[in-house]
């Protein structure tokens, strides 16, 4: 279990980590989520001890990272996939982290098989495609078989066969009852990978809950219906006090209501119904929904003209 008890951190004016306090527990993929600029990357620095908090606390089962006599064997974690020696083969970077933590080459061998490097675990970690460089960090982060995994942007790189089998590895860890957070940009992916979610936004929690309650509490329900008299429709909705509009399609969007009351009214109403569905939101809706007031950076529109830009 990894317990973070108001964790702040400032660079200067800038407050980065805001009394940040989370726990996550064992037994589930813990997604952890916010936009760019949101802290995520210096909470798993400060986690790992690679940024010293002005305030506050990480601990793993009651221990501090430092206090941690061979990590490797309590937290494995993926930060950065290219920092390696990169003169220095795949089977050797592994042979490297393994001597500092008393691990045999056995168990280096083991996990590049399990993660399918063995036909790579000569060729210069440097040399690497970007796919191939996050399995041997993933390698690096299992060497230990450590019972708490950190891992950010994991399937970074990866085609869809990796993307499928991180997932997989990453759901089985924690049915053992490991303790595993990820961090990702990737909503599809996490709403599919995620049991519970930590999501942050200029450094302050915003959220802390499953996957699916994150979901329900952070979307609108919506009802899309069909019918050969959408304005009739429109209008019996409109006395009922609900918000509707038709869409493109012919169809008629209600908005915070469910298909039942919806359902009533048109019968009410004497129409006849081709159509009547709940549409769900997405995980993606559902953070940006939530995250909107806390993105730092923000896209605009690509001017049009010509490249002479001056």
């Amino acid at each position: 279990m990894i317990e973070i008890q108001q964790l702040t951190k400032r660079y200067g004016d800038t407050v980065a980590i805001d009394g940040l306090t989370f726990t996550v527990r064992p037994g589930r993929v813990t997604g952890f989520l916010g936009p760019n600029g949101a802290g995520k990357s210096t909470t798993l620095r400060m986690m790992l001890g690679l940024e010293r908090p002005d305030r506050g606390r990480v601990r793993y089962d009651g221990a501090a990272y430092h206090e941690l006599r061979e990590p490797l064997r309590h937290v494995g974690a993926l930060l950065d996939a290219r920092a390696v020696q990169k003169s220095r083969t795949a089977y050797h970077h592994l042979c490297w982290l393994a001597r500092t933590n008393r691990i045999g080459r056995a168990r280096v061998r083991a996990v590049l098989a399990a993660v399918g490097l063995e036909p790579a675990a000569t060729r210069r970690a440097g040399g690497l495609s970007l796919g191939m460089a996050q399995r041997l960090g993933i390698a690096a982060a299992l060497l230990g078989d450590p019972p708490v995994l950190l891992l950010d942007e994991p399937v970074n790189g990866l085609d869809p066969q990796g993307v499928r089998w991180i997932r997989t590895l990453m759901r089985g860890l924690a049915a053992e009852g490991r303790t595993v957070l990820v961090s990702s940009h990737l909503m599809a992916e996490m709403a599919v990978t995620a049991d519970h979610l930590v999501v942050i936004g200029r450094g302050r929690l915003l959220a802390d809950s499953g996957t699916d309650e994150f979901v329900a509490r952070h979307c609108r329900p919506r009802v899309s219906v069909r019918t050969v008299e959408p304005d009739r429709l429109l209008g019996a909705l409109a006395r009922a006090g609900l918000s509707a509009r038709q869409e493109e399609r012919g169809a008629v969007l209600v908005e915070g209501v469910e298909a039942e009351r919806v359902g009533r009214i048109a019968a009410g109403a004497g129409l006849v119904l081709e159509e009547l569905t709940t549409r769900t939101d997405s995980l993606e809706d559902a953070f940006l929904g939530l995250t909107g007031g806390a993105t730092q950076y923000r896209a605009g529109v690509v001017p049009e003209g010509g490249a002479d830009v001056r």
